[in-house]
């Protein structure tokens, strides 16, 4: 052999190079299909699941405007997929993670993901802040006011899933990770998955924030979202086979002339053929007191025969109002029963501020002018007017104006 039969260095280092690209291809593109959403869920589940996020998410886009004080907007969401291996892509920097676990109505656990700059401008503005931070450091403080913000967020998103899905849906009290993947840390409290469903939103605050939150979930949790949801709509036409309790199939066998007015009353239908006559019709016969109770036949219906006496109440009239004369014999029992009077010389409203800030010299002004009698109340209840007097040393009220002896007893009561 000739040494043209042999490879050069350059050759093989060559050949070396193009087999390790295949290699890195073929194992991209193997991940890639791995996480291509079109694999887990199919065309109508990733629909249904978008809109089941614009929905919660919209409700919760108000609770957390409300919560805040400012205008909040969220986007209709982009459904994809993401493997735990690209969370370091994906994640570069710490994040905070929110997880809520369903308590009633579903069994999963739903985990938002937010980046920390944008939680910590959420934690100031809840704080009385104005949203502007220098640091993504969070501290106790602000994590507690994060998850309370989450909490309301996630409140308000099951109150519709509630909305959505016909069923009581309640949640538990979020849990808040700060999530560094490169350190592994804070990652424990996700579900133990490979892959998981990325709802993703794009969050704006005013001119504070415009990011993106996520929403990461199992695809087993999400299959249950959606077939609840596609299944909800199918009930609808069930309430048809509810004429399952036509055992009044046996009435047209006996009496043809009866089943015409089965269907419209089912109830009434089986009664009159049946051998309980008065058992079953007395539930079925509150309707005929207060329509025509000049025509009790009707009530018996072709299957009855007996007369029902059917009658409108009658009440007796009572004799009383405002020109009733007061019974004195009565009225002297309450005679020795002490009462609180008490004369207000005038009233005025104020802000909790402007009481704050009273101290001894503030004056503060009444709604009654100068020299206007002043009222005269019992057990808070004006009965006269007067004008304010000095007897020796103690201040007193002369009456100058009293309402009527049967108003003041109405006042009184």
């Amino acid at each position: 052999m000739t040494s043209k039969d042999y490879l050069s260095q350059e050759e093989i280092d060559a050949l070396l190079r193009q087999s390790s690209a295949s290699e890195e291809t073929a194992a991209a593109s193997a991940s890639e299909k791995e996480v291509t959403i079109d694999d887990y869920l199919t065309p109508l589940e990733q629909d249904a699941l978008g809109e089941i996020g614009n929905i919660t998410f919209g409700s919760a886009a108000t609770a957390l405007s409300t919560l805040l004080g400012r205008k909040v907007d969220i986007t209709t969401p982009k459904v994809s997929m993401i493997s735990r291996d690209q969370f370091v892509e994906e994640f570069p920097k710490p994040h905070v993670a929110v997880h809520v676990r369903y308590v009633d109505g579903f069994e999963g656990i739903n985990s938002l993901v937010i980046k920390s700059l944008d939680a910590q401008i959420i934690a100031d503005l809840m704080l009385g802040g104005e949203g502007n931070v220098n640091s993504e450091e969070l501290n106790e403080i602000h994590i507690s006011a994060v998850q309370e913000a989450m909490n309301q967020m996630m409140g308000s998103s099951a109150t519709s899933m509630s909305t959505i899905f016909n069923r009581f849906v309640n949640i538990s009290p979020p849990g808040v990770d700060i999530m560094d993947v490169k350190e592994n840390a804070g990652v424990s409290n996700l579900p133990q998955e490979d892959v998981f469903v990325k709802v993703s939103f794009r969050l704006k605050i005013g001119d504070l924030i415009d990011s993106t939150i996520m929403q990461l979930l199992t695809v087993s949790f999400s299959k249950e979202l959606v077939a609840s949801l596609i299944g909800s709509s199918d009930p609808a036409p069930q309430p048809t086979a509810a004429p399952t309790p036509a055992p009044a199939a046996p009435a047209p066998t006996q009496a043809p002339a009866a089943a015409a007015p089965a269907p419209t009353p089912p109830p009434a239908a089986p009664a009159p053929h049946m051998q309980q006559p008065p058992a079953s019709m007395p539930p079925a016969m509150p309707s005929y007191g207060y329509q025509e109770p000049h025509h009790p036949q009707s009530l018996g219906g072709s299957g009855m025969n007996r007369n029902v006496n059917v009658q409108p109440v009658q009440f007796s009239n009572f004799q009383g109002g405002g020109s009733h004369p007061v019974d004195e014999t009565n009225l002297g029992l309450l005679m020795d029963i002490p009462l609180k009077v008490t004369v207000e010389l005038g009233r005025t409203k104020k802000q909790i501020k402007e009481i704050l800030e009273l101290s001894q010299g503030s004056i503060i002004e009444l709604d009654k002018l100068a020299g206007e009698p002043v009222d005269i109340l019992v057990n808070s209840k004006l009965i006269a007017k007067g004008e304010v007097v000095v007897i020796d040393e103690n201040f007193g009220v002369r009456v100058t104006d009293i309402v009527s002896q049967w108003d003041r007893v109405q006042k009184i009561q």
